[in-house]
């Protein structure tokens, strides 16, 4: 069984996960794959401890542990996954050009959401509302409203049916749930962009959200246990 190191807590205003983590557990939901979450403090997260270091040398999660393997960084960590448990295909088979463009809005995910404009929100909410900057979390909204929900609109409006961002779910909608997960916290009003609000409620709707969700207790989302 998959061990995921990742960071998780309990809040009045919802459970908070990481980000980066939550990529991975919604490749292992989608594809079925037995695993167990490792729950490590918040706190590890800045001393970076020894234990920690030796598994990612960044100190950083995700990392996950398969039988005597180690592997770390989250789109590495599902790329791992993609090839070695082969159904469902979150990517397409032989089509270069779709490929491409999955791993490109993967890459933008991670690049302007994940480590650009989302911790600002996110972050601050593993405090208590007193202590948050709230100055800075309207600025990771402004940047959400003037690029990256525009960028997201226009690659919507360009997909082919399935819905999803590429069409079929794949790798490229797994960062966007986590957009989904930040924006059902904060609440940031984004009426302006129906079509992206439609998606993100697609998103929430899939089984695998729930791993994810900010509704979802730590105590419920602990792994995906072997079936008999």
């Amino acid at each position: 069984m998959i061990i995921l190191y990742t960071t998780e807590r309990d809040y009045p205003w919802g459970t908070l996960r990481s980000t980066h983590a939550s990529k991975t557990k919604v490749v292992l939901e989608e594809k079925r794959i037995p695993y167990r979450i490792e729950n490590l403090p918040p706190g590890d997260l800045w001393k970076k401890p020894a234990e920690m270091v030796a598994r990612h040398p960044l100190g950083k999660v995700p990392y996950i542990e398969d039988g005597e393997l180690t592997i770390y960084d989250s789109t590495v960590i599902d790329e791992y996954l993609e090839e070695r448990y082969s159904w469902p295909r979150l990517m397409p088979p032989g089509d270069v050009v779709a490929r491409a463009k999955i791993r490109m809005i993967e890459q933008f995910a991670d690049e302007a959401l994940l480590v650009g404009n989302l911790p600002p929100i996110w972050m601050p909410y593993w405090s208590e509302p007193a202590k948050r900057d709230t100055e800075r979390m309207e600025k990771g909204r402004e940047g959400l409203r003037s690029r990256d929900l525009p960028y997201i609109d226009k690659v919507l409006s360009e997909a082919p049916a399935g819905g999803y961002i590429c069409g079929d779910f794949s790798v490229a909608d797994v960062g966007m749930m986590v957009l989904a997960m930040v924006l059902e916290v904060d609440g940031m009003p984004s009426e302006k962009f129906p079509r992206v609000e439609r998606y993100l409620d697609l998103l929430r709707a899939r089984p695998s959200y729930r791993s994810i969700s900010p509704r979802t207790k730590v105590a419920e989302a602990t792994g995906r246990m072997p079936t008999a």
